[in-house]
């Protein structure tokens, strides 16, 4: 007898509608014509064993006990979970061949591969083990998936990586947890401080951004703007502008981000380089093209939405787990990949015309697409255990879904017909000219064709600025190299500096994927650019859920704020709990398990040594500024259980944005070589 075990019902569903009928519904488990058995998980049935199963005395929280390691590792059932873990146990005995069918992905993988050992498989049974990787559970999807089984054995290291954040999390969460949790009743704070590998530091992100924006001392800086003519006596209607290009000497007066900020020296710039002629010193004309954006990851797809509808990362993993799961429009949705094998060219035709019916938009959409065209997206050495988000082969109309489901819909199908487009081509000009010594600069781009991006709105079709922001201006004329111009007038342009944003859906989920932005250490920044960022695909959406859940993150409108309580439990931790250092370099290690490139002992071996040395900080520091504010959590008495996998971070006061001096100075700026 065969049993498919899928992670859960739905999948378990899919797998039985294409095998041999007629079948039988029994407890927990679907019996074929064949006598074979789809049956399945209902999530995790099982969790790392609370601490008082290694040590009735764990179940005090006391300093004494920490850190605590276990020298064996224990799993326990869940509870709501026992029943479906025994008729697996009892079917898994029974069976003579194991089918592996969890989601493709860490935790799909760890979360079937655990029943498997729980349930005492081993030898030649547990080498036997295949694989099943569904990711559209559409009958022929599925029915293709079956006739591509894999060995088990080659999803080992996948398996391990998941292993290891488990374990990791657990020894990490509920010592600092504890630790902290048992220093700040020392404080007169009674709720527990819950402290986590990944929560902690994505607080920290938002706190340390409220008090940048919180300290944030605005200035004034200067821009210079030199109107220019093709000659002195041309029609000034026909003007165009370039930027001034503050030289070396003029760096006493700038910030670090070389904007002036000294106002005498910007007017003395425009007054000496009005009615001045010019020179055209650099001329640079090059035709450039911009391909469409590649299909989506599952983060992707909660950037773009919360962009465009406002919606939450956990509204759009729910939404595109609907279309997976009950309607079967689009594939597995939890992905990190943003590429597809090319074995999925081949349904490009039916995906297609399922596409086209969904609505008018869409269907306008492959109407005029190139169905034959083949974009960077299909590729293959991109493609692990999953890939892009793409609609599926069945047809649904739009009316049959509800808003929220139509808009995540449009938006993967969209996306997915853009890769049948022609790049977005235009024209870039780059002059340079000199006037009075002094360089200035602009930028013209001018659109030759839409391509994709016809489907995005209108944009303006010709663009000049200065420097690519939002100053723009009318079209360059016709220029060559060393051509000279006349300078009507020089114009000063009086800003400010402005602070950053605060974090919203869209901006926090972009940190969290491009984490190395927030890491100190270039070594690590180098190493995280190609990895996943904070947390994973699939967790994401979760671990901002929790944080609003505990009190520690607020909404204000679009905006994502930290309480008054979690800026005080980030500044009760030390740096290290509260910066993205620490959980990124793991997700590169556990990223290098999945690879074969990093093993086991590796990663798990400096944090069990490093966990001492966290628990003698932890008690040398007692955390204030949390008593006065609303505990969110009651403590938990001796004995009962509580989830540990905690969650903030400690912050510094960020301090206000530094500037370089640049009081006025006659004498200096005269002589400055602008």
């Amino acid at each position: 007898m065969i049993l498919y075990i899928a992670e859960k019902p739905s999948l378990g569903r899919a797998i039985a509608a294409v095998l041999p009928q007629p079948q039988r519904k029994g407890d927990g488990c679907i019996y074929l014509a064949n006598g074979d058995v789809v049956s399945w998980c209902i999530g995790h049935l099982l969790e790392q064993a609370e601490p008082e199963s290694y040590d009735p005395a764990f179940k005090r929280w006391q300093l004494q006990h920490l850190p605590i390691v276990p020298a064996t590792w224990k799993l326990q059932a869940r509870a709501s979970s026992k029943a479906q873990l025994g008729i697996l146990k009892k079917l898994i005995q029974q069976a003579d061949q194991l089918v592996h069918a969890g989601d493709p992905d860490r935790e799909g993988q760890l979360l079937v591969d655990e029943v498997i050992h729980w349930c005492g498989v081993k030898g030649a049974k547990l080498a036997a083990t295949q694989r099943l990787l569904i990711s559209d559970l559409n009958p022929s999807a599925v029915s293709r998936a079956l006739s591509q089984l894999k060995s088990n054995q080659d999803f080992v290291p996948l398996s391990t990586s998941a292993l290891a954040r488990s374990r990791a999390d657990w020894l990490y969460g509920l010592n600092m947890t504890r630790a902290y949790t048992l220093q700040g009743q020392k404080a007169g704070y009674q709720g527990v401080l819950s402290v986590g590998r990944v929560q902690t530091p994505l607080l920290g992100l938002v706190a340390r951004r409220d008090l940048t924006i919180q300290n944030f001392v605005s200035k004034p800086f200067y821009q210079v703007l030199a109107h220019l003519l093709l000659s002195e006596s041309a029609d000034p209607a026909s003007s165009f502008s370039a930027k001034w290009q503050p030289s070396a000497a003029c760096e006493p007066y700038q910030d670090e981000e070389g904007r002036v900020l000294n106002q005498a020296l910007a007017t003395k710039v425009a007054h000496t380089i009005t009615g001045q002629s010019a020179e055209v010193v650099k001329l640079e004309q090059k035709n450039k093209q911009q391909f469409a954006p590649l299909p989506y990851n599952l983060s992707s797809l909660q950037i773009d939405a919360a962009k465009r509808y406002g919606m939450s990362a956990q509204q759009v993993l729910d939404i595109a787990q609907q279309l997976y799961e009950r309607h079967q429009l689009i594939t597995y949705p939890r992905s990190d990949s943003r590429h597809l094998p090319k074995e999925q060219l081949q349904a490009v035709p039916t995906v297609s015309k399922a596409v086209a019916m969904h609505n008018e938009e869409l269907a306008a959409m492959v109407a005029g697409a190139d169905l034959s065209r083949k974009s960077k997206a299909w590729d293959d050495s991109q493609v692990q255990a999953h890939h892009a988000i793409i609609p599926t082969e069945k047809a649904l109309a739009a009316n049959r879904l509800s808003l929220g489901e139509q808009q995540i819909y449009q938006l993967i199908a969209r996306q997915y017909l853009l890769q049948f487009y022609p790049p977005y081509c235009y024209a870039e000009t780059l002059l340079e000219v000199r006037i009075s010594g002094g360089l200035f600069r602009t930028i013209a781009k001018t659109e030759q064709s839409k391509g994709w991006k016809q489907w995005l709105g209108t944009r303006p079709k010709n663009n000049l600025n200065a420097d690519q922001d939002d100053d723009t201006a009318a079209l360059l004329p016709p220029l060559t190299l060393g051509q000279q111009l006349f300078c009507q007038r020089g114009e000063v342009l009086e800003k400010h500096t402005q602070p950053p944003e605060h974090f919203t859906d869209a901006t926090l989920l972009a940190a969290m994927t491009g984490i190395s932005r927030y890491v100190d250490d270039p070594e690590i920044k180098k190493i995280l650019r190609d990895t996943d960022g904070l947390g994973t695909e699939a967790t994401r959406a979760g671990i901002i859920e929790l944080l609003f859940k505990r009190g520690f993150l607020r909404r204000d409108g679009k905006h994502i704020l930290a309480t008054a309580t979690g800026h005080s439990l980030i500044a009760a931790l030390p740096d290290i709990a509260t910066k993205p250092d620490m959980t990124a370099q793991w997700e590169a290690m556990l990223n290098q398990i999945s690879q074969r490139q990093q093993s086991y002992q590796l990663f798990m071996q400096p944090l069990t040594a490093n966990l001492q040395q966290l628990i003698v900080n932890a008690q040398q520091s007692l955390p204030s500024g949390l008593a006065q504010h609303n505990a969110p959590f009651r403590k938990t008495p001796p004995g009962r259980k509580r989830t540990t996998s905690g969650k903030h971070e400690a912050q510094q006061r960020a301090p206000a944005k530094k500037y370089r001096s640049a009081s006025p100075n006659k004498k200096a700026i005269d002589k400055t070589q602008y």
